[in-house]
């Protein structure tokens, strides 16, 4: 079996009492997009700054191609950063900035210049070498960053963060850029977001961080179908929950029961809640479907309508169950059932018990 081209193993961080990082382990292959996802605080960026030298854990080993790399000074690393802030040098124009990594290594002069030039047009900035970063939009300074980070060849490349301080259609733009240029490049990128729909966008995996450790890794479409833990389905996704009775259980799938009356047999479980425990049901809003009319199976789940939002290509159907909880339910745009909808109708919600999860 092939070994990893990353290990991040066991690795630790504690600031005095208290402890950022706790035993995150975690395998990276050669050429992949492998994002870390999470909240503020959840120990993304610290678990990023170790593997960049700029943080030693307090325990745990980090291994590149099966050899650790904490011994080895972060600028002997030949890992590339990029970071939130863009990090130009304000008094060099765009071409120094890119070639600065190179000569700092003392490269010949002419193999800067050829570098620089190919840089500048895998992030398509040709024309703008003598510009200065001041001169330059936001996005564009962090193109000039991503190709200085670029510059020199580096094996495993480091992003913490580096859309959020731009408006949603250029970081939306820049996204498409940066994997662009992973394909183009195939160099193993780990990035650091706290978005959700950018890590869905751009990622070969997502590791969820939460409170120190990794939750879950996946691909989007197996986190989103099937989250391993309630916080990995609250986060990735929009979702529903509402509270539940879960009355038979074999570990796997479990019957449940919802009101007073409407149960559902077969539902995808997690956690180890046994007959009579309380539960709560997980539902996508897309995955909802609505009912003007009762249908009579049984099956349907009443509901009163408390707020519609129209948002271009779906509508957001508010309501409340009868025992006062929200629920959320998104319908494409013309769809029949929203038709004539008004606050305060009464409507049947129904479900797929395969496409749910219930976490106790």
């Amino acid at each position: 079996m092939t070994a990893p081209y990353l290990q991040i193993r066991g690795i630790r961080k504690d600031y005095g009492a208290v402890t950022a990082v706790q035993d995150v382990n975690l395998e990276v292959r050669r050429g992949e997009f492998m994002t870390f996802l999470g909240p503020s605080g959840s120990g993304k960026s610290t678990t990023l700054y170790i593997l960049a030298g700029f943080q030693d854990p307090t325990a745990g080993d980090i291994l590149l191609e099966g050899r650790s790399i904490l011994q080895t000074p972060s600028h002997l690393r030949q890992i590339g950063m990029v970071f939130q802030r863009y990090t130009l040098f304000p008094h060099l124009t765009v071409a120094e900035n890119v070639g600065f990594p190179l000569k700092v290594r003392r490269r010949p002069r002419a193999e800067i210049d050829a570098k620089v030039k190919e840089m500048l047009k895998l992030v398509r900035l040709e024309g703008f070498e003598d510009r200065r970063p001041s001169d330059m939009s936001g996005g564009q300074q962090q193109r000039v960053a991503l190709a200085r980070a670029l510059s020199y060849d580096p094996p495993v490349l480091l992003m913490d963060e580096p859309l959020s301080a731009l408006d949603k259609k250029l970081r939306e733009e820049i996204q498409h850029e940066i994997r662009r240029i992973h394909q183009e490049t195939e160099v193993t990128i780990l990035y650091v977001t706290h978005d959700q729909e950018e890590a869905l966008r751009m990622s070969d995996r997502i590791a969820v961080f939460s409170k120190g450790v990794i939750d879950q890794v996946g691909t989007g479409p197996e986190l989103y179908a099937n989250p391993a833990t309630r916080f990995v389905a609250e986060f990735v996704g929009d979702s529903d929950f509402l509270s539940c009775e879960v009355v038979r259980s074999d570990g796997h799938t479990a019957d449940i029961r919802l009101g007073s009356d409407l149960l559902v047999p077969g539902v995808p479980v997690h956690g180890s809640g046994g007959q009579r425990a309380a539960g709560a049901l997980l539902l996508r809003p897309e995955r909802i479907q609505l009912h003007r009319r009762e249908p009579g199976d049984g099956r349907t789940l009443p509901v009163r309508v408390s707020d519609l939002t129209f948002l271009g290509s779906n509508v957001h159907v508010a309501a409340t169950t009868g025992w006062g909880e929200d629920v959320a339910v998104r319908l494409p745009f013309g769809h029949g059932a929203i038709e004539g909808l008004s606050r305060g109708d009464t409507v049947w919600l129904g479900f797929d018990p395969q496409a749910t999860h219930v976490f106790c």
